[in-house]
């Protein structure tokens, strides 16, 4: 899948970014996959990852204005995560754009939650650099829309559910250990067994060591709150 021509490219990114780049180069490196060129996403994401992070707390402090750090915080983990602008690169048909090489369309990463959330970063730093922060702020706030809102008390992340059931229960701490990983560099697929101590444990997979932390994470504090051991 290559990018698309020049012209469509640009009217794309304008209905989806609401800003008509100044110059298209930095997002079509956005939309460039590692496995297609040197000059790829990666050094976008990093700079995109701050910027989305800075508008995302800023939306939430105005949001909300009752709600204290912690909360805050929680809400803030919840709608940035890799798979969260995953998803919102998808509604937005960023994988129609991305110039991939052939093993990696081949091994699927079109619709990988790692690279397409990873692009979407991209694009976000991309847009950046090129109308700067109002224009970032505007285009993000319009692309997560309703997911920023969409819970009335502020989300519980599992491993701090779980840090927090230990500490009030006089367990250890909860340990995270790798014990398997697989698939290609740009879609892994990580297992991860959660544990405390040995009172019980769960095992869980995910895109990414994040990912599948926290889905072993709620997998254990289930099993606990149930009255079952794994």
């Amino acid at each position: 899948m290559s990018l698309s021509p020049v012209g469509n490219l640009g009217d794309w990114l304008e209905s989806i970014l609401g800003h008509r780049p100044a110059d298209l180069a930095p997002f079509e490196r956005a939309l460039t996959h590692g496995s297609q060129a040197k000059a790829n996403y990666e050094r976008l994401e990093f700079l995109g990852d701050r910027v989305l992070g800075l508008v995302m707390a800023e939306w939430l402090f105005t949001l909300f204005p009752g709600e204290p750090e912690g909360a805050l915080s929680k809400r803030l983990n919840a709608v940035v995560t890799g798979a969260v602008c995953a998803d919102v690169a998808r509604g937005l048909g960023v994988a129609q754009h991305l110039k991939l090489g052939k093993q990696a369309r081949d091994d699927g990463a079109t619709d990988s939650d790692n690279v397409l959330g990873d692009v979407m970063e991209a694009l976000i730093g991309a847009l950046y650099l090129d109308a700067g922060l109002d224009a970032a702020r505007t285009a993000v706030r319009t692309a997560w829309g309703d997911r920023v809102k969409a819970q009335s008390v502020a989300p519980q992340h599992p491993k701090s559910a779980l840090q927090e059931w230990a500490a009030a229960h006089n367990r250890r701490t909860p340990a995270y250990d790798i014990i398997d990983r697989s698939g290609p560099h740009h879609a892994p697929r990580f297992t991860v067994k959660a544990s405390i101590g040995t009172l019980a444990e769960a095992t869980a997979e995910g895109s990414s060591k994040q990912e599948a932390e926290t889905a072993a994470a709620a997998a254990l504090l289930a099993a606990l709150t149930n009255g079952t051991k794994k």
